[in-house]
């Protein structure tokens, strides 16, 4: 069955379009729009349609290629992509008059918006697919970037990405892919839930969910946070590649662990919940208002053994007393701030924030985090570093340079978790143990 095309008023679309545009550049997009979703109900007295949310998604996915596929309609394929990506830059969208953007931003999203019968479509539609045919042939192109939603200035950040990992072609070819779209929700059950039963309670409760090899995530219907299985805390909304990074923690009851960069809690729920109560999980995070988030979450799924603090990592942290007494942690989480290219298909505005500046900013910042937190991991304790991010910069390379200065501490493993292989964000995880 074909499903009916969604009926999306374009003017309410451009409109909120160009609102976006005229943000700072730091802006983050779900942040603004939730800001934005709350000023339509007040004005329209109604719900924000999701469309226009996935749509505006698209375009920050797309817009570029929007560019290249005017280019296209008008000179033809046979361009230097090169040079062109070179001198590209976002504002170059904006000349598109708004019928065209859209059109190149509906057709390559392969989305079933309603195309006004104004639009001129004929060629452009086989613009499109003659696009997709010379992609196909030609994977390497700084094109084949480009129609993946992908700067083609970060083809050597991929294929360093791809020697580290050991990916062949298919695999390189499939991160690609992955990249133009957004990955399923994936949920994470308590500690004491049956993944089965809890997925039948979701799909009862109308939430669209599916249960695979991997784990249970959730492709749409109703919202899961309006579930009584969320409210009661019985499963929490956790990524698949964080879950792996918590699961290398490797949490044992009875364990003092530090969760350094805690931010609002995922993977410090994940950790304690294995504990069985037994031990204690610190949390800490340079922002308050995450930690108060934190414990919200703690209450809500019935969790007792995690304390709270405050920590700017310039200083190595003042341990609480039972932990000075065992001589540090015996594992220290270190989930350090990052680039988030791991996350860019659920926040394809983030790529606009990449620079070699703020790369540099991140990579000192890991450094000093990784000094200041493994002082607290006593002799014989577990060391884990982690990223959201497939940059080598920030995970391969910055565990070399930090094992260059400490010799005290040897790296038992290193892994990318998620996207090729599974269809979630992208994010590292490494373990070292500090020697006795």
């Amino acid at each position: 069955m074909i499903d009916k095309p969604l009926l999306i008023n374009y003017n309410q679309l451009h409109t909120l379009w160009l609102k976006w545009l005229s943000q700072p550049a730091n802006a983050h997009f779900d942040r603004w729009l939730k800001h934005e979703a709350a000023s339509w109900r007040k004005r329209f007295r109604e719900t924000m349609p999701l469309e226009l949310g996935s749509a505006m998604q698209h375009a920050l996915r797309f817009r570029q290629l929007a560019c290249a596929l005017e280019l296209i309609h008008e000179r033809g394929l046979d361009q230097d992509w090169h040079a062109w990506t070179e001198q590209w830059n976002p504002e170059q969208a904006e000349s598109l008059s708004r019928n065209n953007f859209w059109f190149w931003i509906q057709r390559r999203s392969y989305s079933q918006w309603y195309i006004p019968k104004d639009w001129q479509a004929g060629s452009r539609k086989t613009t499109v697919d003659d696009t997709a045919a010379w992609v196909r042939k030609n994977p390497d192109s700084p094109l084949a970037y480009i129609w993946f939603g992908i700067d083609a200035s970060l083809a050597d950040a991929i294929e360093r990405r791809a020697e580290l990992a050991g990916w062949n072609d298919k695999q390189r070819q499939e991160f690609m892919r992955m990249q133009q779209s957004r990955p399923p929700l994936w949920l994470r059950p308590a500690a004491e839930q049956d993944a089965k039963t809890l997925r039948d309670e979701l799909k009862a409760a109308g939430v669209e969910v599916n249960l695979n090899k991997h784990g249970l995530c959730a492709t749409g219907g109703f919202g899961v946070q309006q579930t009584d299985a969320y409210k009661e805390g019985r499963v929490e909304v956790q990524d698949f590649a964080s879950q792996q990074i918590a699961a290398a923690v490797d949490a044992q009851a009875g364990e003092k662990i530090w969760d350094a960069c805690a931010g609002a809690g995922g993977k410090t729920l994940a950790i304690a919940d294995g504990m069985s109560g037994k031990g204690a999980v610190v949390a800490t995070d340079l922002k308050e208002f995450k930690l108060t988030e934190l414990k919200k979450r703690a209450k809500r799924a019935g969790i007792a053994n995690i304390r709270t603090f405050v920590w700017d990592g310039e200083a190595p942290l003042r341990l609480p007393k039972e932990i000075a007494r065992q001589k540090g942690f015996d594992k220290v989480l270190i989930d350090a701030p990052c680039t988030a290219t791991g996350t860019w298909r659920r926040n394809p505005d983030a790529r606009n924030r990449l620079s070699e500046a703020y790369l540099k900013e991140l990579t000192g910042l890991q450094q000093q985090l990784l000094d200041s937190a493994s002082e607290a991991v006593r002799h014989g304790g577990k060391l884990i570093y982690a990223t959201c991010s497939w940059l080598t910069e920030e995970n391969e390379e910055a565990i070399e340079a930090f094992l260059k200065n400490h010799a005290d501490f040897a790296l038992e493993s290193s892994r990318l978790l998620g996207a090729p292989d599974v269809d979630s964000d992208t994010m590292f995880v490494a373990v070292m143990s500090r020697q006795n």
